[in-house]
């Protein structure tokens, strides 16, 4: 006679786009999750904000509720999945579960990066589970990887592009040769952007995804205000254009590595310059991808979807396997669990890369050699200059400059110095060169 199969009792907290996708992918493969786990993952309730808001699934309505509190409440519920993002009614709900050593499966990035220390601390006085795979690019198991896989390596550095929709945009840009407004109307329009795309195009939601990136791989929090994040906002067709003249594409990178014989971390996201002939370069549209340095494995890449319902509610799905296994097996906190502490932030004038900077000068000799002239003040050296010829009489022509390694806070003394001179106007673009290099 078969062994009767276990189960493990879901209360999910959303159904919106991710919590729609868990849903409907737990019963489309149900079958074959019981195969695999020996457990049968069942929903036996969902909180939503609005109950009679229409939905794309058919759900039973005695599963509805708009309280989450009763998930936390049900004595039968096992593991509370919460996807109704946010931060501070997202971190009410994750303590409460954690408080009622419920094991919690997140895919709220923000919330773990602004209290996380807080709720992993939580999670191991509990000794109950906070999963978190959803969190960062989406159907990518980075977390599992990091936590798991590379446990016996020293992480020397993550190089990201972890935002689907702003990796769009800019392919689009590179691609298409349309400007950020149109590319950004696209995206929306196929569904890459939300209704709000402020934190994909400002740079903070792979901001969030770097923080935590920064956790697993340091065992060290960073404060958010700490951080360096520069969005895609003034991204131009002209920086694409001179960039691909110089052999580069423009990306979103999200960068995580310890500064060199030091204790301390740098995290930051920002539009930077990469080579054409490395492999970050061809990773188009909503896609993501993460190289990770170790010292043991090498250089490894992750790459995949980053976003959209299926590929993240993939991610939680795993998830619930792996809390279906612990729960059975009276596991609590399982594997890796980094430390937890605060660390300290290498400040952002300390960190050094290339740089590109495009100037609008005056169109008469000698500029150049005065610009020339500050740079090398500053010891900022001059790799390359694309000075093009106008194709009218203009009073303005722009200067691009490829700068050599340098902190940032030497580049911006000199730019500084740059655009006092009456022959240089205001606007420009300082963009990051990053080689990728270990």
């Amino acid at each position: 006679m078969e062994e009767k199969r276990k189960q493990l009792r879901i209360g999910l907290a959303g159904l919106g786009n991710v919590g729609t996708g868990v849903y409907k992918n737990l019963l489309k493969n149900q079958d074959l999750l019981s195969e695999r786990t020996g457990t049968t993952l069942v929903v036996t309730k969902i909180a939503v904000r609005d109950i009679n808001r229409k939905r794309d699934i058919e759900v039973p309505k005695e599963l509805i509720t708009s309280n989450w509190n009763e998930l936390i409440e049900d004595p039968d519920i096992d593991v509370i999945v919460e996807l109704i993002g946010g931060v501070d009614e997202a971190f009410k709900l994750i303590s409460g579960a954690l408080n009622a050593n419920k094991a919690v499966v997140t895919g709220n990035k923000a919330v773990l990066a602004e209290r996380g220390k807080e709720l992993i601390e939580l999670s191991e006085k509990q000794n109950a589970p906070l999963y978190c795979e959803a969190a960062v690019a989406g159907g990518i198991p980075i977390i599992k990887a990091v936590k798991e896989a590379l446990i016996g390596n020293r992480i020397g550095s993550i190089y990201g592009i972890i935002n689907g929709t702003s990796n769009y945009i800019l392919t689009r840009m590179n691609s298409g040769g349309i400007e950020f407004s149109e590319a950004l109307a696209e995206a929306t329009e196929k569904g890459y952007a939300e209704a709000d795309p402020s934190l994909d195009i400002n740079g903070w939601d792979a901001g969030h995804k770097a923080i935590i990136l920064g956790w697993l791989s340091y065992g060290q929090w960073l404060r958010t205000e700490e951080v360096s994040v520069i969005g895609i906002e003034d991204i131009s067709l002209d920086d694409v254009a001179f960039a691909d003249d110089l052999g580069y594409e423009i990306k979103l990178l999200g960068v995580i590595r310890q500064a060199k014989n030091d204790e301390r971390i740098e995290v930051r996201v920002s539009p930077n310059l990469i080579p054409k002939d490395h492999i970050l370069s061809s990773v188009d549209g909503v896609f993501n991808a993460v190289a990770v340095h170790g010292d043991v494995v090498g250089e490894t890449l992750f790459y995949g979807s980053g976003a959209g319902q299926d590929a993240t509610s993939s991610a939680v799905i795993s998830d619930l396997a792996d809390a279906a296994e612990n729960i059975n097996n009276r596991v609590g906190c399982t594997g890796f669990v980094p430390k937890g502490e605060f660390g300290t932030v290498l400040p952002l004038s300390e960190t050094i890369s290339q740089y590109y900077l495009r100037l609008s000068v005056a169109d008469r000799p000698g500029v150049l050699a005065k610009i020339a002239t500050i740079t090398a003040n500053h010891d900022v050296g001059i790799l390359s200059v694309i000075q093009p010829e106008p194709e009218s009489s203009t009073e303005h022509i722009p200067l691009v400059l490829l700068l050599h390694d340098a902190s940032y806070g030497t580049v911006q003394a000199a730019l500084k110095s740059i655009l006092e001179l009456d022959t240089v106007e205001p606007k420009h673009t300082l963009l990051r060169v990053e080689t990728l290099e270990q």
